[in-house]
């Protein structure tokens, strides 16, 4: 999967969620490997990096990005 679909998937869960459910999210589950494949997308690695000076503390449209153990996994809390 290229990063740009990757990140349209990412966009849309999080608009899903946000508009359909009555549970705030918290932080974004990102595998380590499409953690990867989203930085080397310009508009995603660029609020990713300017949100935060510490990498354990960046965030993604003000939601906390946990990277995982697995490889693909792109999941919402």
């Amino acid at each position: 999967m290229s990063q740009q679909t990757l990140l349209q998937e990412l966009n849309s869960r999080i608009d899903y969620y946000s508009t359909r459910t009555d549970y705030p999210l918290r932080r974004i589950l990102i595998g380590y490997r499409a953690y990867a494949k989203l930085m080397l997308c310009s508009a995603f690695s660029d609020e990713v990096i300017n949100s935060a000076i510490d990498p354990n503390k960046r965030k993604y449209k003000k939601l906390k990005i946990k990277v995982t153990k697995d490889d693909d996994q792109l999941d919402l809390e």
